[in-house]
C-alpha cells in the first residue's frame, strides 16, 4: 500500500494545480480503467514489453487508485485487508492451492 509520503506527495501535487474539483469518483474510476488498458496494451503483441513503460503505466494505475481512495475517504490498507479476508474464506487453500480453476466454497 502507499506510504504516507506517497499519499501526501500526490495530495500536494493535486492541490498545487487545483485539480481536486476534477477528481470526482466517476472521473477517477474512468481514469483507472483507461490507465489499466494502457498497461494491458503494452502486452498486446509481446510478453516482454519495455520495463520502463510498464512501470510508468502501473504507476498511473496506482496513482489514480490512491486518488480515488482519498476522494472516498477510505484507507487502502484497510479495504485491501478486508477484501483479502473475504477472498481467503471464498477460496480456501485446501481447495485452491496450485490450481487455476476457482473452487467455490461448499455449502
Amino acid at each position: 500500500m502507499p506510504s504516507p509520503s506517497t499519499t501526501s506527495a500526490l495530495r500536494a501535487f493535486v492541490a498545487a494545480r487545483d485539480w481536486d474539483h476534477f477528481h470526482t469518483p466517476e472521473n477517477l474510476a474512468k481514469s483507472i480503467s483507461i490507465e489499466a488498458a494502457e498497461l494491458l496494451e503494452l502486452y498486446q503483441w509481446t510478453d516482454n514489453p519495455d520495463q520502463q513503460q510498464v512501470e510508468d503505466e502501473l504507476a498511473d494505475v496506482v496513482t489514480y487508485c490512491i486518488h480515488l481512495a482519498n476522494r472516498l475517504g477510505v484507507e487502502l490498507d484497510e479495504i485491501v485487508m478486508n477484501k483479502l479476508a473475504k477472498t481467503e474464506q471464498k477460496y480456501p487453500v485446501e481447495q485452491n492451492q496450485g490450481v487455476i480453476n476457482k473452487h467455490e466454497p461448499q455449502a
